[in-house]
């Protein structure tokens, strides 16, 4: 031990002073999450799955993890190849002591504990028994998919769905009479997919065939995914989400997407210019529709996806080869947004940044187009991606009350794959917790803990609850 160190991962982790253990134990940690974004499996949660070994619960498609372990000197077979589950697990608990301040350190131990009671450190001298009775656990009733969503007090989940999907788990589970809900969330990204014209027309068939909808001009585009929003509205779906490196706006792009969308249905490649028109010209019709339903969009700005050639050739997209984009930001997205909002079309939008440097850009966005019809509607998003960690969510929080209204703030998600994954509301409510607490300290808010209490409330699960108007 050195010297008064506190315990790591003990009850007031993250909590610097009694306060923020007050504002977390009573307010933060009793409220139910509302996950309204994550890539979560709708057949696992549909069927229930009961996960075989925590290789399979925690290391299938983690890509965060995968990149740590690359990075630590892992052989790739180790990650993504064939090799058995208990040696992908000790490959990865050798890891884990050198992601010390790495976040992955922290969400590690924090699921270990609280959903298997482990509160031993994970290295390669503990891995096997780790893996054993953790293992024998998730094969227990008690730790299947709905189980572990039960442990973390889930109460909604968002899957990401293409409109092509028939969303059949959704409607299977619907009727399943469970207290957990699971919703659709409309992620039209491939419907702007142009970059390759063969790839792109053999989506739009099976658009076609999915919608009923002979799609040969761009009128027939929207018709058919007017159709696809809405059969997902119907299955309660109430937002959309789009992944981009920035939005772009050309006002010029409803007039020729026609022309343009023709050329590409005629198997012809686009030009880069042609290609963003196009997408400006969907974007923009998507938008109204969603605006119509009283939908949130959602867009996730600023990755830059897919950087080696040689692993994405091997492994394929989202293999954990992305890094944050230095892409410009406002001027497009203030006149994209002005243009939906000069027809009052804009509906509720959260915009997610990936790059710490333009949160204030973001942050003073929101304030442009909120109109005072529902509180926080256009919304500084959660820390993303690399940002959902202690830093990142502290600055965005921060930049937040700086330039809007932090108790407005929808709150947090998981952005993930792994049914493991849900400590991160409770990192993020600790985090909150602890900054408000620390302004009670110092004397930069009132000591009024009821009051702030129901901010804390707030921002971990009302404010979402209300904006997306899920049928809970």
């Amino acid at each position: 031990m050195i010297g008064t160190a506190k315990v790591f991962l003990d009850d007031d982790f993250l909590l610097s002073n009694d306060i923020a253990v007050q504002l977390y134990e009573e307010y933060a940690s009793p409220m139910p999450i509302v996950d309204y974004h994550n890539h979560l499996s709708p057949e696992d949660i549909a069927s229930n799955r009961k996960f075989t070994n925590i290789t399979e619960a925690w290391l299938e498609g983690d890509h965060y993890k995968w990149r740590a372990m690359r990075i630590n000197g892992v052989p790739e077979k180790y990650c993504t190849g064939q090799v058995p589950p208990l040696e992908k697990f000790q490959a990865w608990a050798k890891t884990v002591p050198y992601t010390m301040r790495n976040p992955l350190y922290h969400w590690t131990h924090l699921e270990l504990k609280n959903y298997f009671g482990v509160r031993k450190l994970l290295d390669e001298k503990s891995a096997r028994e780790i893996y054993d009775d953790c293992s024998a656990m998730l094969n227990q009733d008690d730790f299947s998919v709905h189980a572990l969503l039960a442990k973390m007090n889930v109460e909604v989940v968002c899957t990401t769905d293409d409109p092509t999907d028939s969303l059949e788990h959704h409607q299977r589970f619907a009727g399943s009479g469970s207290a957990l809900k699971m919703f659709p969330t409309f992620r039209p990204d491939k419907a702007y997919a142009t970059e390759d014209a063969v790839a792109y027309n053999a989506y739009l068939d099976k658009l076609s065939t999915v919608s009923s909808t002979a799609i040969k001009n761009f009128d027939d585009l929207i018709q058919a995914l007017q159709k696809r929003i809405a059969f997902f509205d119907s299955l309660g779906c109430r937002a959309s989400d789009h992944g981009l490196e920035s939005l772009y706006f050309d006002a010029q792009s409803l007039a020729t997407a026609p022309a343009i969308f023709k050329k590409i249905r005629a198997g012809e490649n686009l030009g880069a210019e042609e290609r963003l028109q196009l997408r400006c010209a969907v974007l923009i019709n998507l938008c109204k529709l969603y605006h119509e339903k009283r939908w949130a969009q959602q867009f996730h700005l600023g990755a830059m996806r897919n950087n080696n050639t040689r692993m994405k050739r091997a492994l394929g997209a989202d293999t954990g080869f992305d890094s944050v984009g230095d892409y410009p930001q406002a001027t497009h997205m203030s006149r994209f947004f002005d243009h939906l909002d000069s027809t009052d079309q804009l509906a509720k939008t959260i915009i997610y940044n990936l790059n710490p440097s333009q949160n204030e850009v973001f942050a003073t966005m929101v304030g442009n187009f909120s109109d005072g019809s529902v509180p926080g509607k256009i919304q500084f998003g959660s820390g993303w991606w690399f940002l959902d960690q202690k830093d990142g969510m502290e600055k965005q929080m921060n930049t937040l009350s700086n330039m809007g209204l932090l108790s407005r703030f929808v709150g947090m998600v998981t952005d993930s794959r792994s049914f493991l994954s849900f400590p991160r509301h409770e990192y993020f409510r600790r985090i909150l917790c602890n900054l408000l607490a620390e302004d009670i300290r110092a004397g930069e808010l009132p000591d009024d803990l009821p009051r702030i209490g129901q901010m804390v409330r707030d921002v971990c699960y009302f404010n979402a609850k209300g904006y997306f108007g899920f049928k809970i």
